[in-house]
């Protein structure tokens, strides 16, 4: 299996930048699977190992795109009505048999093959569409004005034999599935889910539906985690909650390293006296602070226990979220063989005024509003705390504002993120 070198994510430094952060992230992270052979059924959102190449013609017979008349379109008078005798029929996946006449209308069917010519020469070349034309007493009456080979499609007007029709490293959609099938495959040669640990860590920390004690608060922030990466179509292992001992943390994460490909823990990575992971992953492997220049989120950390990268997200549930789609996305992602890992932004118009410090890059929660003129604007929730996660569900994705911003004014053009780009 392919292993990330020492110190992958040993960048050191004062405040980086999300650029260079991401530029970094992308030169030291490689996949981490290898290809394995999966039923196209169950092929669904797992990544490509291997170009697939198209062994045959899509579609493999000229046919009929509509339900009609198939005709010789020399047969046809210019400027005025033809009239030509009705000539068998031919439906959907039966072929005609033998050579079509000239001077004969053939009912056709969409999808079914176009018939040849006789003795081997070419056969029908145009449809008429049914409802432009008159049938009565065997004898079909076309209007005047069609072209030549309309409504006639074409072996491989779609696919051609030979053909790269889906690349490595793209995750399959509903779409290329079917177009694997539309080609015969039966199954793909697709990469190993990434194997990912999730932990939460602090004493305060109790699973939903214990009673609270005082201090106590329930542990969102691993679960959020565990269906974020599930989303991105990782194997994901509940490693529960890691109390305040750091031979108890220090334990836990040497055990997951031998069975996973990462390892990502929120909260508990500070310099308090009770944050017991840095001193732990520092002991199996390597911890490097990206003290980055964002917010919120600022605190998320990287490092490695033995050769498995360890994400350490922040303890504030929307920091967590932001820093998990936008650093910890990509980074997994890529362990998992995918090519293109970044989310595509769309430009909407703010219908709120904001100020922020320039220098750092900052994320705002915000959902879509499509006006009566059809501009779509972008309304921000009313607090920005990292920690009030209602924001997360209100809003359709985030705002991001580069680090030389510093204020946005009511119709000013923002770029969008949406939770539906990042979460998959």
């Amino acid at each position: 299996m392919a292993q990330l070198s020492d110190d992958c994510f040993a960048f050191g430094g004062e405040l980086m930048t999300t650029a260079e952060a991401l530029a970094r992230l992308a030169d030291n992270a490689h996949r981490v699977v290898e290809p394995e052979q999966c039923a196209l059924s169950e092929s669904h959102g797992r990544i490509l190992a291997r170009d697939v190449l198209s062994a045959h013609d899509v579609p493999p017979h000229d046919n009929a795109a509509v339900d009609g008349w198939a005709v010789y379109f020399d047969d046809l008078k210019a400027g005025e009505e033809t009239r030509l005798p009705w000539h068998e029929r031919i439906p959907a996946g039966q072929p005609l048999g033998h050579g079509a006449p000239r001077g004969a209308a053939l009912r056709i069917f969409t999808g079914a093959p176009m018939p040849v010519g006789e003795a081997g020469a070419s056969g029908p070349d145009t449809v008429l569409m049914q409802e432009d034309c008159r049938e009565e007493d065997g004898v079909v009456t076309i209007p005047p004005g069609i072209k030549r080979g309309a409504n006639r499609r074409h072996a491989g007007e779609d696919i051609e034999r030979g053909t790269t029709i889906l690349e490595a490293g793209r995750r399959l959609k509903p779409q290329d599935i079917g177009l694997a099938a539309s080609v015969g495959l039966t199954s793909l040669a697709v990469f190993r889910p990434l194997r990912v640990a999730v932990f939460s860590s602090g004493d305060e920390v109790f699973e939903p539906g214990e009673t609270l004690p005082p201090g106590g608060i329930y542990d969102a922030n691993r679960l959020m985690i565990i269906a974020l990466v599930e989303a991105l179509g990782c194997d994901v292992s509940d490693l529960g909650i890691l109390p305040d001992r750091l031979d108890a943390v220090e334990g836990a994460l040497a055990g997951a390293a031998k069975t996973h490909d990462a390892l990502i823990t929120s909260g508990g990575v500070s310099t308090g006296e009770e944050d017991h992971i840095k001193a732990a992953v520092e002991a199996l492997g390597h911890l490097n602070f990206w003290r980055l220049a964002i917010r919120p989120g600022r605190p998320i950390a990287l490092g490695q226990v033995g050769h498995v990268p360890f994400v350490g997200l922040p303890g504030n549930p929307v920091a967590v979220m932001v820093t998990f789609l936008r650093f910890a996305r990509p980074l997994l992602l890529r362990m998992a063989g995918v090519t293109d890992v970044e989310p595509r932004f769309f430009h909407v118009r703010a219908d709120f005024g904001y100020k922020k410090k320039t220098g750092r890059r900052e994320w705002l929660r915000a959902r879509l509003r499509t006006l009566d003129d059809g501009t779509v604007t972008a309304e921000k929730y009313r607090h920005d705390g990292a920690g009030i996660l209602s924001s997360a569900v209100f809003a359709d994705g985030l705002i991001e504002l580069a680090e030389e911003v510093s204020e946005v004014v009511p119709g000013m053009a923002v770029d969008f993120l949406p939770f539906n780009e990042m979460m998959r």
